[in-house]
């Protein structure tokens, strides 16, 4: 959907898109403490902004045309960093990236509203929120692999003390669980990164995609970097600081959290070790696909038995983050076409989730705990409709983003591993029962708690947001083609380098 024939040369989009961000966190660090209502204000208008920049590159690129070095890659930036050691600040976008770019900036745009009751510290917060939604929009951007881990790093760090400060349910030790795995993570993508530049003469992701290096070397280090990115999306058995997370962070950072940061994960993965390595992809993906199938059958089961809302929606995430994970493993366009797409939907999807848990029910009833809602639909009915829209995205259902994403990553998977697909379709009427349990548990019946009729209505930040949320999984699972038709150029010319080294 090129809607955009063309942008005014010479202005640096993607740049803007997280300096202004940056920009934003600064001029919040030298206000008075004193001052959160303009605090709350400039962090609204700074991701306002961004995300309509994401939005403007979004629909001016061109899916036809090509890019950076023969690549589909448009609006690239290049400033040299650290020439001798082939480090550059450089930057671009394609199918794969643009849609999770925009993607960040949805999230971020609802969850500072989603944020307008912070009353805590709340410079800090504010501060931390945007450095960690500056990392994310570097990493869907960078095409220097050094670059690359340094926005990595960034969007990471922040979290511990988002948890750890605002959180709940335990906050020290899920921040403490959460920092722990990620650093693992990052110590096993530094080993494979530097292999790689050893190896390749350069952190130019672009060159190094159009070299081909040993079997030997992508058997060894595909693992590692592969392995190090999949902890951040949650991958069996690194994903159980996940769950852990969503529950202790506070509501907008659960939004990041789940809706965006787990996409990092499965980002990286793609960008850096099936595009970088695909002869490694090949031999370690066949073993890697069985074990995701714990992600998307178990995640699934744990949230069915779950007593804890936020719990539930965090397990959730694990079995979805495993179609994601299970899709990259199937090797095959289709498959990827939906990885990509399942990102978008279920990062959507994830933050309508968590607003209404965290901030809609939460914050007025001061419990998750499922036994103790219920009735909710009578006392707060536009929490019951948007939930039901993500619910419904969540169980793939036609007409949201859900639908589509789901649909194309069974049908590649099918292609390439059917008993495979068979055994991870299992997720799909378990997903049905938890969503359809959690929604009659918390909303349907009596009101239960008769303190629920005085709680206070939905503020029209609460409100806004989650109307947008919900536009955005209805508009999408109604018109995937908006979605899908950037993803598809970006997503060939990396199958299509796996098929012809196949061939060798």
């Amino acid at each position: 959907m090129h809607l955009i024939e063309s942008l005014p040369a010479g202005i640096p989009y993607l740049s803007l898109i997280w300096l202004i961000p940056l920009l934003g966190a600064l001029v919040i660090m030298f206000l008075p403490k004193e001052q959160k209502q303009a605090m709350r204000i400039i962090s609204a208008v700074v991701a306002t902004i961004s995300f309509g920049i994401a939005l403007l590159v979004f629909f001016a690129y061109d899916p036809n045309a090509t890019g950076y070095m023969g690549t589909k890659m448009q609006f690239v930036e290049k400033l040299d960093w650290v020439p001798q050691l082939g480090m550059a600040y450089l930057v671009g976008a394609d199918g794969i990236s643009l849609p999770l770019i925009v993607l960040n900036g949805l999230v971020i745009f609802t969850g500072t509203f989603i944020s307008w009751n912070i009353e805590d510290r709340v410079k800090e917060y504010f501060v931390l929120l945007l450095l960690l939604v500056v990392g994310v929009y570097g990493v869907f951007m960078a095409l220097d692999l050094f670059l690359m881990f340094v926005f990595y790093e960034l969007a990471v760090l922040p979290m511990y003390l988002l948890i750890g400060i605002w959180g709940s349910t335990r906050k020290e030790y899920g921040a403490m669980k959460l920092t722990i795995y990620l650093m693992v993570g990052s110590a096993a993508l530094m080993i494979g990164m530097v292999a790689i530049y050893v190896v390749g003469g350069t952190f130019n992701m672009v060159e190094l995609s159009q070299r081909v290096f040993s079997l030997e070397f992508q058997k060894i280090f595909f693992l590692p970097v592969f392995v190090g990115f999949a902890v951040l999306a949650g991958m069996f058995p690194f994903h159980t600081w996940s769950p852990t997370g969503h529950v202790a962070a506070p509501t907008a950072v659960s939004m990041l959290h789940a809706g965006v940061l787990m996409k990092l994960g499965a980002y990286g993965a793609l960008r850096a070790a099936l595009w970088l390595m695909p002869n490694g992809a090949q031999f370690w993906l066949p073993g890697i696909a069985v074990m995701t199938l714990m992600n998307v059958v178990y995640g699934a089961s744990i949230a069915m038995v779950q007593k804890d809302f936020k719990y539930v929606i965090g397990y959730s995430s694990v079995s979805h983050m495993g179609l994601v994970m299970l899709a990259l493993a199937s090797m095959n366009e289709t498959a990827l076409n939906g990885a990509v797409m399942q990102m978008f939907a279920h990062g959507v999807m994830t933050a309508l989730f968590f607003a209404v848990v965290g901030r809609m029910v939460y914050e007025r009833t001061h419990t998750r705990q499922l036994p103790e809602l219920g009735g909710l639909m009578k006392v707060m009915p536009f929490a019951f409709v948007v939930f039901i829209i993500a619910s419904l995205s969540s169980m793939g259902m036609p007409g949201t983003a859900g639908f589509m994403a789901e649909f194309t990553i069974f049908t590649g998977v099918m292609n390439q591993y059917p008993l495979v697909a068979v055994v991870a379709a299992l997720s799909i009427p378990i997903t049905a029962a938890y969503v359809l349990r959690v929604g009659y548990m918390a909303f349907m019946g009596e009101v239960k708690d008769p303190h629920y009729h005085d709680l206070p209505p939905l503020t029209w930040q609460e409100k806004f947001s989650g109307t947008v949320l919900a536009i955005v999984v209805v508009g999408v699972g109604l018109f995937p083609s908006i979605i899908m038709d950037y993803i598809a150029t970006g997503v060939q010319p990396i199958a299509q380098r796996m098929i012809d080294l196949a061939g060798r």
